[in-house]
């Protein structure tokens, strides 16, 4: 049997280089170069999306679009395609937006129950809950699964799910969700090989950094309100200062994406670092090259997250695959990375208790500003860092050891080569899970998906109904006749043929009520779906093919 992976994103993203899109380009390509799977299905939005989803395919894997491996459709061919083929598994690069609706429509039309599966990212928006509350309802099976990339991830989307049950009075029975499982984002260890001490020296040279003191590094968004504020940090400096160490005994680089509206903070480091005499170097938005150069140039990777936009950490992986030893907040996903004492420091961090003030403004608050606020009552211990510094400037060979031991772990724990594998191992535990024995899955409706006929009942004059008579039109019985043809829009090729049409002209060429139409046109076998009978009785009836009959009709022969 053909094996087929499917999905409803490109993975491949263009614009910032922020950590979403780098673990989704990274997941993709690692999955195709391993190649687990016949074909894989994609199946994007419009045909523009699919073009370019192509290109860079054939690009990137020449070898597998030669095969004819890949298939690049849009959403439309969407319900074809489950009807016809048998999936192992649909995965979404994020589990926020579609992983529910995808569930129903499988339910409905897929000739098999395959596992839906949806990775989280950032899970702190203020809008989440409503999203999160689309994964409880009755088609939800335990093939389904939402996969956190940290433990502290897993219990968040639990918190989630418990919370909205609580608040709404919904039952696990009644409201099922996905299962939480936790599988980390990788990295390739190759591509951040550890640097020698000649080619340490050659790339601070090559960056202007001072070549004879150690270089602390953060890679981040230089943003306080969405990544991390970098004030504890300079206060933990400061405070080392006042005990006597010399400022140009050390190098801070703060290097990554920088919008436009950061710009005043990173001039507020700046200053700070004059004020205390501290060699800082601020790189914005560097190339991949001189990315990696920059952690060659390191010693000490330092990541001080207080903010809970972040969930798991990627640049520590990068760090880590870079031989650096870590100094990290003890927050979210981090303390999965680090093991204190053995590849780095984990700086302990203090939450709030209650954030109903925060709470409530969080709908009518710009996310960036809402996550602000809550970082600004997330304390990093400022004495801690300091400490952790201290260490780190007197020992550092035992940190330097700390580095290789933090190499040798991302290669055995966190190599995408090795990601993937728990993906597939995933993937075939949810398939061999049991469908569950409940009446209406295959039907059951998702309650926030829109009724249209039962929500928009007012708009037209009439509803169609099945004692309503039709007969074909003079336009019908040209179509039958092929002296004229029907014009089908673009996008609608999956629910009309043109024999459909004719057959179902055919079938009306005498007075026929709705309902016996529908019920003999479903049997021809050329509905495209079960059910849709009435929709192409309509579209004829819009294109003229099809007319009313009135007591007042004359029905030519």
């Amino acid at each position: 049997m053909k094996t087929r992976w499917g999905t409803l994103d490109p993975f491949f993203e263009s614009g910032a280089a922020l950590g979403r899109k780098v673990a989704n380009h990274a997941f993709l390509a690692a999955l195709l170069k391993k190649d687990p799977f016949d074909a894989y299905h994609f199946f994007l939005p419009t045909p523009n999306l699919c073009a370019g989803q192509k290109k860079t395919l054939a690009d990137m894997f020449p070898d597998l679009a030669a095969q004819g491996k890949f298939k690049i459709l849009t959403r439309m061919d969407l319900p074809g395609a489950l009807a016809k083929n048998t999936y192992q598994a649909f995965h979404l690069s994020d589990c926020i937006l579609a992983q529910a609706h995808l569930a129903r429509v499988r339910n409905a039309l897929a000739a098999n129950i395959f596992p839906v599966t949806g990775v989280t990212h950032s899970l702190s928006y203020a809008n989440f809950g409503q999203q999160f509350l689309k994964h409880l309802f009755a088609g939800c099976t335990r093939r389904d699964a939402v996969v956190a990339t940290s433990t502290a991830g897993c219990g968040v989307v639990r918190n989630f799910y418990a919370w909205l049950r609580q608040g709404y009075g919904l039952s696990e029975e009644t409201h099922p969700g996905p299962r939480v499982e936790r599988i980390p984002l990788g990295v390739d260890p190759g591509a951040f090989a550890p640097a020698d001490d000649g080619e340490k020296a050659a790339a601070k040279r090559e960056l202007g950094f001072a070549g004879d003191v150690p270089v602390f590094l953060v890679f981040a968004r230089i943003s306080h309100s969405s990544k991390m504020d970098a004030l504890p940090l300079f206060r933990a400096l400061q405070r080392l200062m006042a005990e006597g160490l010399d400022p140009r005994s050390l190098t801070l680089v703060m290097a990554g994406w920088l919008d436009k509206e950061d710009e005043p903070f990173a001039a507020t480091l700046t200053r700070l670092a004059a004020n205390l005499g501290l060699d800082l170097h601020v790189i914005t938005r560097p190339p991949e090259e001189k990315k990696r150069r920059i952690y060659q140039a390191a010693d000490v990777f330092v990541s001080l997250s207080d903010n809970v936009q972040e969930t798991f950490g990627l640049t520590i992986l990068e760090a880590m695959a870079a031989g650096l030893p870590v100094i990290a907040s003890d927050f979210d996903g981090y303390r999965d990375l680090v093991v204190p004492g053995e590849t780095g420091a984990l700086v302990p961090t203090i939450g709030p208790c209650d954030t109903a003030f925060e709470d409530m403004l969080a709908p009518l608050n710009y996310d960036s500003r809402q996550h602000m606020l809550l970082a600004q009552e997330t304390v990093v211990d400022v004495a801690a860092v300091a400490a952790a510094f201290r260490e780190a400037l007197a020992a550092p060979e035992r940190f330097r050891e700390m580095g290789r031991k933090g190499r040798r772990r991302v290669e055995t724990c966190f190599s995408w080569e090795g990601v993937v594998e728990r993906w597939l191992d995933l993937w075939t535990r949810l398939a061999a899970e049991p469908v569950p024995d409940r009446e209406g899955l295959r039907t059951a409706r998702h309650p926030v998906d829109i009724p249209y006929s039962r929500i928009f009942q007012g708009y037209p004059s009439e509803i169609l109904a099945d004692d309503m008579e039709v007969v074909w039109s003079r336009t019908g019985r040209a179509v039958y006749r092929g002296q004229e043809f029907p014009t089908i829009h673009q996008g609608l090729e999956f629910l009309l043929s043109g024999e459909a049409v004719k057959t179902l002209v055919f079938l009306a060429r005498k007075p026929v009520s709705v309902g016996a139409l529908a019920g003999r046109f479903a049997g021809t076998g050329l509905e495209a779906f079960p059910g849709l009978a009435r929709y192409v009785v309509l579209w004829s009836l819009k294109h003229d093919l099809l007319e009313r009959v009135r007591p007042e009709s004359h029905v030519p022969a």
